[in-house]
């Protein structure tokens, strides 16, 4: 009896179109959830690892630009503790960004580390691109090994990207000059000088670009030496101060074990302590995992993710529905062959098992060809979005550069300067602003500014021509 239920269930599937169409939404909507969730559940993992390489697996941090007291007695405990791998010092910054002979800033974040350190903890060496892996490098010129140098966010240089979305790099690192500035403060949280000078500058060479894959970041931070940033702050006194402290556990050391003696040491280090100055400063300071540290950042992708379980579920409601109807009208159609079956001596419940087998069917076959077209279409995501990224329309609409692009306004004309050799004219993107290197045969480089004036750069001297 049971072989003829199921043969009595396909016959019903194969001569009802209406059958199709409940199987084609089964389908469809597994297919959705297929590639949807997992698209999404790919960009939350690699949003989170992201977010975890670039801090570490534990932080003892503040949010307070006035930083905390610096202990080298309590940074040598933690680093002889068993459980812990690295362990490296940050201090965190904002400030104003220019060049020389330029009448334009913008305003960045800047984070002071200890490059070789620092790359123990977190991956800071693997996000380079001219000096990856070599992070005893990261901040040493090739244009002029005598001046500091730093490492920007990619994005913050505004660097050109190829149709399938790489970023473009030139053979070496470009001769640019920044002029970082920021306001020093006290460790009360007032600024540090009085009248005229409040600001603290500091010329820097940019060595290299870093791509952590984190847009905030890579849109508007500049990496420099600890000792540069301490400065630029006013952290060195009266007496030095960080912003974090970046602990990377063993491997072997469960994220909440690991956090949890890391914040029982830190609670032991301030009842000893006693009565030293600016323990206010301690107040503020929190011992956090990576997770949540990062929650702020993290917490917008999960909600959209929740979001879209829960429209999935509605999606998955109204299927069901679709199959309730068409499964309805199918019974209401076949009231002659139930009284027919019912006259050979089939019970309401065999009657019954016929019609869900037919569902059964539905379900089935649905799931499949979603899955199957799921899987496919993930496979083939990259060559089918490839044509996408390379048509005229998506150029057009570009949000490109991060910030509106500021107007060309040369202000110096060719009769300060002609040269007597050829010259190559080659655009490049620098800031989000339009600039043009002209290259003599003696390796000179003129650069004309978009609101700049005219300068010559030689042999790492930057040779203003005009204001």
């Amino acid at each position: 009896m049971t072989m003829f239920q199921w043969k009595l269930a396909i016959r019903y599937f194969l001569h009802r179109p209406t059958s199709w169409l409940a199987v084609g939404a089964v389908a469809l909507c597994g297919f959705i959830v297929i590639v949807v969730l997992t698209v999404m559940s790919g960009l939350s993992s690699d949003f989170k690892k992201r977010n975890h390489n670039f801090v570490g697996d534990c932080l003892i941090a503040t949010d307070s630009l006035v930083g905390f007291p610096r202990d080298s007695k309590f940074i040598e405990c933690l680093e002889s503790q068993s459980f812990i791998e690295a362990v490296s010092e940050s201090i965190f910054g904002v400030g104003l960004v220019t060049q020389s002979g330029v009448d334009w800033n913008i305003g960045v974040q800047f984070m002071g580390i200890d490059p070789v350190r620092h790359s123990a903890v977190t991956n800071f060496a693997d996000t380079l691109y001219y000096r990856k892996g070599l992070p005893e490098k990261a901040f040493i010129s090739v244009h002029n090994p005598d001046q500091e140098g730093c490492a920007v966010g990619i994005d913050l240089i505004g660097m050109p990207r190829t149709s399938s979305g790489d970023y473009e790099h030139s053979e070496n690192p470009p001769l640019i000059q920044l002029v970082l500035s920021s306001f020093p403060l006290t460790a009360k949280g007032a600024l540090a000088r009085g009248g005229t000078d409040l600001a603290s500058s500091k010329t820097l060479y940019v060595v290299d670009d870093s791509h952590t894959g984190l847009p905030q970041v890579d849109g508007s931070m500049i990496y420099l030496p600890i000792q540069t940033a301490r400065l630029l702050t006013g952290m060195d006194s009266p007496i030095e101060r960080i912003s974090a402290i970046h602990i990377k556990f063993k491997p072997f050391v469960s994220l909440d074990r690991g956090t949890g003696q890391v914040r029982a040491l830190w609670n032991d280090y301030i009842r000893t302590r006693g009565d030293s100055p600016y323990d206010n400063l301690l107040k503020s300071v929190r011992v956090q995992t990576w997770l949540e540290n990062r929650r702020s950042r993290i917490a917008a992708i999960e909600k959209e993710q929740n979001m879209l379980i829960l429209l999935f579920l509605m999606l998955g409601i109204i299927t069901v529905f679709i199959v309730f109807v068409i499964f309805y009208m199918l019974v209401g159609h076949k009231s002659r062959d139930i009284g027919i079956l019912q006259s050979v001596g089939m019970s309401r419940l065999k009657i019954a098992v016929v019609f869900l087998n037919f569902s059964a069917l539905i379900g089935i076959l649905g799931a499949l060809l979603a899955a199957a077209g799921g899987c496919a279409f993930l496979y083939y995501i990259n060559p089918i979005f490839m044509p996408l990224e390379k048509s005229p329309i998506k150029s057009r609409f570009r949000f490109w550069p991060p910030w509106p692009a500021r107007p060309w306004r040369p202000v110096c004309s060719e009769r300060f300067f002609r040269p007597s050799g050829p010259l190559e004219r080659k655009p490049f993107r620098f800031f989000g602003s339009v600039r043009y290197n002209w290259k003599i045969r003696q390796n000179n480089e003129i650069n004309i500014a978009c609101r700049g004036g005219l300068q010559i750069i030689q042999n790492g001297k930057t040779i203003p021509l005009c204001a």
